[in-house]
């Protein structure tokens, strides 16, 4: 009874302070503080991702799911949905003596400043952000403010540091390290640091300095697996993860704890992991394994193979060995059917004792939302199942994990480490298969012949041996996450030291010019090195999101390239890489041995170039488009994204144009020495003031001998100029 009174007095003080707290008044503006909505991106890899400042992360940004991008090539390819966080503990004491028999809260923007407050959120890179030009054009500067420091010695990439104080003096810290390796691109290793500070808010003060016991710590995450994929689903559905199977390894963990392995034999099913993909969408007429594009050309848009895999969890605070008997739950979950409490609130008790045997492998509201089993063996009788009616959750199916428990004294602390990766097949594949399988689909009465994964060939019509062929090919991604975590246990187990490529390149500039484009970019900090190898040149046509192929390799020392294989009126789009002579790989430990290059996202062009107008070869051909400029007519003339924009057209390839007013006022010089026949102009004087309405002269004059690269004749002669009147009407 007095117990009973005690939480009631205690909840009555509690919700006296938790809503001071929510007006702002206590915590807000606290300096040690970091804002909740705050998020650090990775993005030098083919995964992509943000982390989030409050410990979880929600990927709804208002208008669709943002995060865990892969490939990070293309566009859509966004994976994530939601993570729900948890951490419970048992006989908390708090700071007034009171014993909470079981004490939980959920991670989220919901409970910061009640039970859960953000005091770090970090990313150190280990080089600079390189600069990427494109005609003048920046195509960095949005990404200068993902780095907070840079640190040459640290071994990954890039390196985000999350911290959180909970309300029961636990310190949850998540270490996210990428790697832009090419092997080990496709996944974050994540350090979850559990440590008993005792400080349970903002502030530096340690309020508590008991023990923690019976420890709980895990998450119910869900995937769309993919962006991409949902949209080729008429009704919507899967872009919240509707349709998702889970699928689970590791049942033998315990045999083969301290077995190694390397390249020569990548796939291990006895690793602890699980995964997602896509499955049947019972409201679709045709197989949605793969997500093929049936009103496109049947490309396949989800074959992505998304999940968790546990690479150690340690027995306790004085015992690091790694223990078989962990997670204590990896399994599957009804997507939006969970428990929910805010920690410190003793009148929701039930909630907290729900949080804890949900981190312990009861499903929440009873058998039947969740197992720790693998949901697709279990329940997948054949292909045409939807696993949303299993449980009949609309909002699918979530993959499910636990710690715990642990006993963790004061300043004593738990490290559980895991990677989180997607990998597939690749788009070129996915390509392949998805039109073969349409054009049976759209042809159904013909035998057509299919390659399939193991080598052997299957003859038949639509459906059944279509969707054999493409279903087989899209399943090979089960064996692809399970080669990507098994990466990832080697690249932990060799304390991250796996083999490095060079540096990239600090700096990639590509101009447009009017006989090719070219390309320049700063010496890498390896070139010179015994075995570098050069740089190599791909480019893609018409967009950026589409497959990039070789156009050079060039040797060492070389810091420029001419494209002049460029077609006018195509864009283009370019990387650049580092590339060694694989000397510093010959093991197979780590991952495929041979050369290695610096990951193409660091000098990936998002902005095209192009061959501009070819260089006039007469003074008098020159024109200036439009003629007369008409602010009023700007969707007749270059369109709303360029206003005050004029032309100059057929000019020498290498000149100056000085703009004089009527009255014979110099107000702008520009510099034209990019071999092309245009240059604009948006109507801005030297001194940054745009210019009034009013007769306009412009001058051109040769700035240097100028001969014809097909006839060798000189064309134009240095000194040759002219001029041309032009009208600006406002």
């Amino acid at each position: 009874m007095k117990k009973i009174i005690a939480n009631s007095i205690r909840s009555l003080f509690r919700g006296i302070t938790f809503s001071l707290i929510l007006t702002g008044i206590i915590f807000a503006q606290h300096p040690n503080a970091v804002d909740a909505n705050a998020k650090s991106y990775i993005r030098v890899g083919s995964l992509q991702s943000h982390i989030s400042a409050y410990g979880a992360e929600r990927a709804w940004t208002g208008s669709y799911y943002e995060g865990l991008i892969w490939p990070a090539d293309y566009l859509y390819q966004d994976n994530a949905v939601i993570k729900r966080s948890y951490i419970a503990a048992k006989d908390f004491i708090d700071s007034t003596g009171f014993t909470w028999e079981y004490w939980g809260t959920y991670i989220s923007l919901g409970t910061v400043e009640i039970s859960t407050f953000p005091v770090r959120l970090h990313q150190s890179a280990k080089y600079e952000q390189p600069l990427i030009i494109v005609d003048g054009n920046n195509l960095s500067a949005p990404f200068m403010a993902d780095i907070d420091e840079v640190n040459p010695d640290q071994i990954p990439d890039r390196i985000v540091t999350n911290t959180v104080n909970t309300a029961i003096g636990l310190t949850f810290t998540r270490r996210v390290l990428a790697f832009s390796q090419q092997y080990h691109d496709n996944y974050f290793i994540k350090e979850i640091i559990l440590t008993n500070t005792g400080n349970t808010d903002y502030d530096d003060d340690i309020e508590l300095n008991g023990p923690l016991t019976g420890v709980r710590i895990g998450w119910s995450t869900r995937y769309s697996v993919s962006r991409d994929g949902a949209q080729t689903m008429t009704d919507g559905s899967q872009k919240w993860g509707k349709h998702t199977w889970v699928s689970k390894r590791g049942e033998d963990y315990a045999d083969h704890i301290g077995e190694t392995f390397d390249e020569s034999d990548p796939i291990q099913n006895w690793l602890r992991a699980g995964f997602c993909y896509l499955g049947q969408n019972e409201n679709t007429p045709y197989s949605t394994i793969g997500a093929p594009f049936v009103t496109r050309d049947g490309r396949l848009a989800s074959p992505h193979h998304l999940g968790l895999g546990v690479i150690h969890v340690p027995m306790s605070t004085t015992d690091s060995t790694d223990n078989p008997d962990q997670p204590a739950v990896l399994g599957w979950h009804a997507g939006d059917t969970y428990p929910y409490g805010v920690g410190n609130d003793p009148g929701k008790f039930p909630a907290y004792r729900d949080i804890w045997d949900f981190l312990d492998g009861v499903p929440f509201e009873g058998v039947g939302n969740g197992g720790n089993e693998s949901f697709d063996d279990l329940y997948m009788t054949d292909l045409s199942v939807d696993p949303y009616t299993i449980h009949n959750d609309g909002g699918g199916t979530n993959l499910w994990i636990g710690y715990g428990p642990f006993d963790i004294g004061f300043g004593e602390s738990i490290t559980i480490v895991e990677v989180e990766g997607i990998s597939g097949l690749d788009r070129q594949k996915c390509i392949e298969v998805g039109r073969k399988w349409k054009q049976a689909k759209d042809d159904p009465s013909t035998d057509y012949t299919y390659d399939m994964p193991d080598g052997s060939e299957i003859t038949g019509t639509y459906p059944i041996t279509a969707d054999d062929y493409k279903n087989s090919w899209v399943l090979t991604g089960r064996d692809s996450i399970m080669k990507t975590i098994g990466r990832a246990v080697r690249n932990y187990q060799l304390g991250y030291n796996i083999p490095q490529p060079p540096p990239p390149p600090a700096s990639f500039d590509v101009s447009s010019g009017g006989d090719r484009i070219s390309l320049n970019w700063s010496l890498s900090a390896n070139d010179g090195d015994a075995d570098f190898a050069g740089y190599r040149i791909y480019r893609a046509q018409s967009k950026p999101d589409t497959v990039h192929t070789l156009l050079a390799s060039v040797p060492s020392g070389t810091n420029f390239y001419d494209d002049e294989s460029a077609i006018r009126g195509k864009d283009y789009y370019y990387y650049l890489t580092a590339y060694n002579d694989g000397s510093n790989n010959t093991s197979g430990t780590a991952n495929p041995t041979g050369p290695l290059e610096s990951s193409r996202f660091y000098t990936k062009t998002t902005e095209p170039a192009f061959l501009r107008r070819k260089q006039g070869t007469n003074l008098d051909d020159i024109v200036v488009v439009p003629n007369p400029y008409n602010i009023k007519a700007t969707d007749l003339q270059f369109g709303n994204s360029f206003k005050d924009r004029i032309y100059f057209y057929d000019i020498p390839g290498k000149c100056i144009i000085k703009i004089y007013s009527e009255r014979g006022d110099l107000i702008e010089t520009i510099n034209h020495n990019n071999g092309s026949g245009d240059e604009p102009w948006n109507l801005i004087s030297s001194g940054r003031q745009v210019v009034v309405s009013g007769l306009y002269i412009a001058h051109f004059e040769v700035s240097e001998d100028i001969i014809d690269q097909e006839s060798g004749e000189l064309i134009f002669k240095k000194g040759q100029s002219t001029y041309k009147k032009f009208l600006v009407v406002r």
